[in-house]
């Protein structure tokens, strides 16, 4: 760009300066102007070939894929917690992880964005407040022990 300034600059000192101001005020008044005229604009270009569109598709579904295992992987590290078994017997914990596990099955081939955006969110409240319910569960267990086992001294 300044190379074109100082050849500019220098043309007009010369006698020709006529003809040269000329044509700079018949071109574009500013740079952008012809930027615009000569650079091929992305927002005209509507369609995108198959090969862009293909693409875009794999990197969404690439980043969905990557928050989906995240999530899958944090729903697993939190049902270490719940160790107590049901009526049959059977832990919490086994039972949560055949539950994540059915449920990330059906949505396994799930294409619309929005869907899995929404299934997303609704994980990862469903984590949180089973989490914090838990923990709120266990500050109460303490409390009535440290209550209980004060009253023994």
């Amino acid at each position: 760009m300044q190379k074109w300034r100082r050849s500019l600059s220098i043309l007009e000192r010369r006698k020709d300066t006529v003809s040269l101001q000329r044509f700079v005020h018949n071109g574009p008044d500013t740079l952008e102007e012809l930027l615009d005229r000569h650079l091929e604009k992305r927002e005209n270009k509507k369609s995108l070939d198959d090969d862009e569109e293909e693409l875009l598709s794999r990197q969404r579904l690439t980043s969905t894929r990557r928050e989906a295992l995240s999530l899958y992987r944090d729903i697993l590290r939190a049902t270490r917690f719940f160790m107590w078994p049901d009526e049959r017997g059977v832990l919490w914990r086994d039972i949560l992880r055949e539950s994540v596990r059915k449920e990330f099955e059906e949505a396994r081939f799930e294409k619309d964005p929005e869907i899995v955006t929404r299934l997303l969110i609704g994980g990862r409240d469903a984590v949180q407040s089973a989490l914090e319910k838990l923990a709120e569960k266990q500050r109460q267990q303490i409390d009535k022990e440290g209550r209980g086992g004060g009253d023994r001294r």
